[in-house]
């Protein structure tokens, strides 16, 4: 199993999608010394004095969610049918809610701020983005195996 490469995308989503279950920052309005923070546990309202949660939005359930459906599709490498299958949903299923996650971040400025906020990205919003080219990464691996033991068949 571990000789394969998709099996180091697809560890490599799960890192990159654990690293942001801790808690990352993806993004900040910051307007004066007033800010709003977004992270997988929700939305912060802050200034220089005290922070308190603003909006609980449980965004870590569906994070973790992702991370294990990526699990299973790297397990399931016996079952090379399912695993393709599961790797072309883990992929779509990721780019749509990179999607989502990106026009939420370019559009949410007018929710917070009526004007003059800038926008600090984290280190969480990179992390969730990097693991989308490491899944298709994953996807192309898995059809180059499919591929393969289709060939060999076809030898027999």
């Amino acid at each position: 199993m571990l000789q394969r490469i998709q099996t180091i995308y697809f560890s490599l989503v799960i890192i990159c999608l654990g690293a942001c279950c801790t808690g990352l920052e993806f993004f900040r309005y910051v307007k004066g010394n007033e800010f709003y923070s977004f992270s997988v546990f929700g939305i912060e309202k802050g200034n220089q004095t005290d922070l308190s949660m603003y909006k609980s939005v449980p965004i870590y359930l569906t994070v973790i969610g992702l991370c294990l459906f990526t699990f299973m599709t790297l397990m399931s490498y016996k079952k090379i049918r399912k695993q393709l299958k599961w790797a072309r949903s883990l992929f779509f299923i990721y780019l749509l809610m990179v999607i989502a996650f990106l026009i939420y971040s370019a559009l949410s400025k007018g929710m917070y701020f009526e004007d003059g906020a800038t926008q600090e990205l984290g280190l969480g919003y990179f992390l969730f983005i990097a693991g989308l080219p490491f899944s298709f990464l994953a996807l192309i691996g898995v059809k180059k195996d499919k591929n393969l033991l289709d060939s060999l068949d076809r030898l027999r």
